[in-house]
């Protein structure tokens, strides 16, 4: 598995996304159910977000956010930054080897 931190940055206001945010959140569940995202959430202030991820590669990656109401709605983008947990909470070892 490789990882990754995901930048996510809106392309229009927040003020703008209304009922956009709840279909995001629901798209960000799906992630969390299959495993690929560990966890998500806004920045502070409000001008995107951050994920931490998980995929057999970044075009993996790619597709599974390609569906994202985000992007498909030209909301915002993304940015994968890979990397390689050596470091980490003993509770999250299952994870990181794709358990």
């Amino acid at each position: 598995m490789k990882h990754f931190i995901i930048e996510l940055t809106y392309t229009i206001p927040a003020e703008q996304f209304g009922s956009l945010t709840d279909e995001h959140r629901a798209f960000l569940d799906q992630g969390l159910q299959q495993g690929i995202l560990l966890c998500a959430g806004p920045q502070v202030p409000r001008t995107g977000g951050m994920m931490v991820a998980r995929a057999e590669s970044l075009e993996a990656l790619h597709a599974f956010f390609a569906n994202d109401p985000y992007v498909l709605r030209q909301a915002a983008t993304y940015r994968y930054i890979e990397f390689n947990p050596v470091k980490r909470q003993a509770w999250l070892e299952d994870w990181v080897a794709g358990a």
